[in-house]
């Protein structure tokens, strides 16, 4: 039987995670009929290729989101707010990457190799998590099943891309004028919609979106509120500290989990060696350890420093690194989309083969 092949549209095809899901949609199993590309009316009419054929860029419009089977947002919550509503009235199913549907109740959250069994919960909208959540779950996911996570403590340290095109821009124009001895004048970070701006260059910013409750940024409550949502289990206790720092692709984390039972470190590794998506690089003897200079590029959830907690027999130390533009954002995405296709295999099949 032929395989069915699928009209897609990727609303904010010109930004970074735009241009990464065009990336690995093109790598991925499904059959695309047409692919559509939208962004707002200034990009209109720049062209990419895809799968050796070449796409202009169109202006976000009513009339070209019918039709689709599939669209994936990566264009910010205001623009999922608006059209995403109008996708679904006209039968697609979306997948959103913006925070705009995460804790909505009647959308679920979806990390294919932890909760994949959620997507059948879809009312039309599926939403993608934050990037740091999903790479910390991912590796995650086997421990907490074998021994149940009571605590976390999480510190990221983010690359500029998750901030955007913008931010790498201005990270690699900071560098050099840092190396030249002239003066800098940043722009967009910490946040861009707020009017005090840090320097990245050689810098550490221990600010990720805007503060909110208790003294925590919204990063930092997302990363909270969304592990709780796709874990299903409000009990676990997290704390969460979400650093930028200056490298351009690629976030890591420092993770901490005290867990219900005494943990036996060989059947950690066995059961991170076995888990879908994930890839163990652990050699202290040699130096071996995930760093994001090697991540990035590449599509698993790379795990290291894996050791015990000296002083607390149910404690582990983890660090976790993976390309945010890909597994935190574009490929989880389109993974949702192979799994909804193809639900008895679906993105597992693809995910457990994955190679550093």
């Amino acid at each position: 039987m032929p395989q069915r092949e699928y009209n897609i549209a990727i609303v904010g095809a010109t930004g970074a995670v735009g241009k990464a899901m065009r990336e690995m949609l093109a790598q991925s199993s499904i059959a695309v009929s047409e692919l559509r590309l939208m962004a707002t009316e200034r990009s209109k009419g720049m062209e990419y290729t895809f799968r050796d054929t070449t796409i202009a860029v169109e202006e976000i419009t009513p009339l070209r989101l019918e039709g689709l089977d599939f669209v994936l947002f990566g264009a910010g919550g205001e623009v999922s707010k608006r059209w995403a509503p109008h996708a679904v009235s006209c039968g697609a199913v979306c997948v959103d990457n913006s925070s705009a549907y995460r804790m909505d109740p009647s959308v679920p959250l979806i990390v294919p190799e932890v909760n994949a069994h959620r997507l059948a919960d879809h009312r039309g909208i599926v939403a993608n998590p934050n990037c740091s959540t999903i790479q910390m779950l991912v590796a995650l996911k086997p421990l907490h099943d074998r021994y149940r996570i009571q605590r976390l403590i999480v510190s990221t340290y983010q690359s500029v891309s998750g901030a955007g095109d913008k931010a790498i821009e201005e990270t690699i124009a900071q560098t050099k004028a840092y190396l030249q001895g002239q003066s800098i004048d940043p722009a967009v970070l910490p946040v861009a919609s707020l009017p005090i701006k840090h320097p990245i260059a050689f810098n550490v910013i221990p600010q990720i979106d805007a503060f909110g409750a208790h003294g925590y940024t919204l990063e930092e409550h997302k990363m909270i509120n969304e592990t709780h949502k796709i874990f299903e289990d409000d009990t676990i206790g997290i704390a969460a500290t979400c650093i930028r720092v200056p490298v351009l692709n690629s976030h890591s984390e420092s993770v901490y989990i005290q867990c219900a039972q005494d943990i036996v470190l060989e059947e950690v590794y066995a059961l991170l060696h076995q888990a879908p998506g994930v890839v163990v690089v652990d050699a202290p003897d040699s130096q071996q350890y995930p760093m994001p200079i090697e991540a990035t590029g590449h599509k698993a959830v790379f795990v290291g420093r894996v050791r015990p907690d000296l002083t607390d027999s149910r404690g582990l130390h983890l660090w976790i690194v993976s390309d945010n533009l890909l597994k935190g954002a574009a490929w989880n995405a389109v993974q949702i989309i192979e799994t909804l296709i193809h639900p008895s295999t679906g993105a597992l099949s693809t995910v457990r083969g994955v190679n550093p």
